[in-house]
Order: structure tokens, then sequence, then C-alpha cells
């Protein structure tokens, strides 16, 4: 910035001069010398005087013209300068709203991510407490299918369509008859279900499913 400062006072002042200066550079190239000048009659005299004024006038002009010129490079020179400075300066503003915006959707993102993690954690709990439950109901049919299994007796070998006719019921009650006939008379049997199990018949199956009796009392098993 100094340099620059510098050039341009150089400048000024090669077009800017004092009119000794100029006065004497005229005298020096294209006037004759002051004796001459004195010797001269008075129209002559007069001449040479109007001559000389002109050719300063002239001087003075084209000098005038070009430190014109060079203000108007200097002053276009600025307003460039302050043209860029100002765009420079709109760039940064610009870079500064995108950086604010980008640091919003950060902390939005950031918000979100909490929020989803804070949500993962519910989720978890959630699924915890869901699976204790599932293994406390699976204790409690658990419980309640061997509650109820004890009660169970199991015939196999029985062929399939035989309980239609005679009843699952009857069908038990015979063969407690033949294979022991003095528990059936010592004890009072109550049955309280008898059918087959699975309830539907599997054709892959070679064997004619179970009948399932249940028994009132465990006991009696």
């Amino acid at each position: 910035m100094r340099r620059h400062k510098s050039t341009t006072s150089s400048n000024m002042k090669k077009y800017i001069k004092s009119p000794e200066q100029k006065e004497s550079n005229k005298y020096t190239e294209n006037n004759p010398k002051e004796n001459e000048i004195y010797n001269l009659n008075d129209d002559d005299f007069k001449t040479a005087i109007i001559k000389i004024l002109n050719e300063l006038r002239e001087n003075s002009d084209r000098q005038l013209n070009e430190f014109r010129s060079y203000v108007t490079k200097e002053f276009d020179t600025i307003k460039k300068n302050q043209t860029e400075i100002l765009e420079m300066k709109n760039t940064i503003e610009e870079i500064k709203k995108n950086l604010d915006a980008l640091n919003s959707r950060a902390d939005n993102m950031e918000e979100r991510i909490s929020n989803l993690e804070d949500g993962n954690i519910e989720l978890l709990q959630a699924e915890e407490e869901r699976e204790a439950r599932l293994k406390r109901n699976e204790e409690t049919l658990r419980e309640l299918s061997d509650t109820i299994r004890r009660c169970n007796v199991r015939i196999i070998g029985i062929p399939e369509g035989e309980e239609k006719e005679k009843g699952a019921e009857n069908l038990f009650k015979e063969i407690m008859a033949e294979n022991f006939p003095n528990l059936v008379r010592e004890m009072d049997l109550q049955v309280t279900e008898a059918n087959r199990s699975p309830n539907f018949i599997n054709a892959r199956r070679p064997t004619p499913r179970h009948i399932v009796v249940k028994l009132a009392k465990v006991n009696d098993k």
C-alpha cells in the first residue's frame, strides 16, 4: 500500500510543475535568450512575449489534461477496488450465512439423534419388560399345563373311529374294566373329558392318534 502511494505521489509530481520550472523549460527549449529579447524593438518584444505566453498556456492545458486523465484513472482504480471489496464482503456474508445454516442443521441433527437414542432406550426397556412378561406368562402356562397333565391318562393303539362308535369315555372304562377290574371296583373314576390328541389327523402318521382322558382327581391317576 505504501509503495502504491509513493508511486502515485511521484506520478502526480510528474504532471504538476511549478511556473518557474515551466518557464525555465520553455525558455531553454523554444525561446530566445533573455538578452536577445531585451534587445528587440517594441513590436518584436510584444510578439515574443505573446508567443511565450501562448506556449505556456498550451503546455499548462496539456499537463492539466494529463493530470485529469491520471486522476480519472486513479478514481476508476479506487472504484474498482471498492467494488471488489464489496463483492468480497458480500461473499463473506453469504459464506457466513451458509455456515450458520449448516450449524443450525447440525444442531437439529444432534437433537434428532439424541431423541432417537432416547427412543431406542425406551424401546429396549419396553422390549425387556415384554420379554420378562412373556417369560412370566410362559412359566404360568407351564405350571398350569403341568397341573392339567397330572390329571391326564393317555391311551395309545386304539384304531381311529372306534371312539366315534362307543365314545372315548366308554372305551376308557372298558379298558380299565378289562385290565384293572379290582381297581375299578375300589375307585370311583370320574372322567371330565376324553378326546383324540392332536385334534387333526396327520396322513403321514402311521399310528392312530392317542386318546387323552382327563380325570377329575390326580389321585385317581
